[in-house]
C-alpha cells in the first residue's frame, strides 16, 4: 500500500478490525518513510453484470433506489428500504461469486420486498418480470392470496373458497 503523504510505497500494518458488519476490513498503517500514519478499509468487491455484458460495482444505492420507485406513495420509511437493501446484498453475497448477473439481484429483492409491502411486490414484479396482460397481474394476485393463506393455516378449495384448518399436533 503507497502513503498517502510521500507516496512510499513501504508501509506497515499495525492494526486490524471487522468494520461494515463484517463486510469490511479497517487497517491502520505506517509509512516507514515518514512515518506517519492512515488508515484503508478493504472490502471484497461484488460486480454485477447486467444484460449487455457491462459490469459495475453492487450498489445498495441503486437496489434502495429501485425498490423506493416501486414503493412510490406507500407507507415504507427509508429505514425499511435500507435493511432490504442490506439483506439483498447478503442474499448475494451469499452466492460465493464475485460477479453475479443483474437478474439474481432482481430476483433477491422480490422475496424480501414480497414481505415488506405486496403492492409493492406487485409493481416491481409486473416490471423485472415484464408482464404483458392482466393475466400475469391475476396470477401473482393469486399466488401471493395462496401464500397468505397458508401463513394463516387456512386452505384454498377447488371453487377458491377458503375454510380454516387447524395444523396442530395429531
Amino acid at each position: 500500500m503507497r502513503c498517502p503523504f510521500c507516496r512510499n510505497e513501504d508501509t506497515k500494518v499495525i492494526d486490524s478490525r471487522v468494520a461494515d458488519e463484517g463486510q469490511a476490513i479497517r487497517r491502520r498503517r505506517s509509512c516507514s518513510s515518514c512515518g506517519r500514519r492512515f488508515s484503508t478499509v478493504e472490502t471484497a468487491v461484488l460486480a454485477v453484470v447486467k444484460r449487455n455484458g457491462v459490469t459495475e460495482p453492487f450498489s445498495r444505492e441503486k437496489v434502495m433506489r429501485g425498490v423506493r420507485r416501486a414503493c412510490q406513495g406507500r407507507h415504507v420509511d427509508e429505514d425499511d428500504l435500507a435493511q432490504l437493501a442490506q439483506q439483498v446484498e447478503e442474499a448475494v453475497r451469499a452466492s460465493g461469486a464475485a460477479e453475479i448477473p443483474s437478474n439474481e439481484v432482481g430476483l433477491a429483492i422480490l422475496k424480501p420486498l414480497r414481505d415488506l409491502d405486496e403492492v409493492a411486490y406487485l409493481r416491481f414484479a409486473s416490471v423485472y418480470r415484464s408482464f404483458d396482460s392482466l393475466e400475469d397481474f391475476q396470477r401473482e394476485i393469486d399466488d401471493l392470496r395462496d401464500d397468505e393463506h397458508s401463513r394463516h393455516g387456512e386452505a384454498v378449495g377447488v371453487n377458491g373458497a377458503v375454510s380454516a384448518e387447524t395444523v396442530k399436533g395429531s
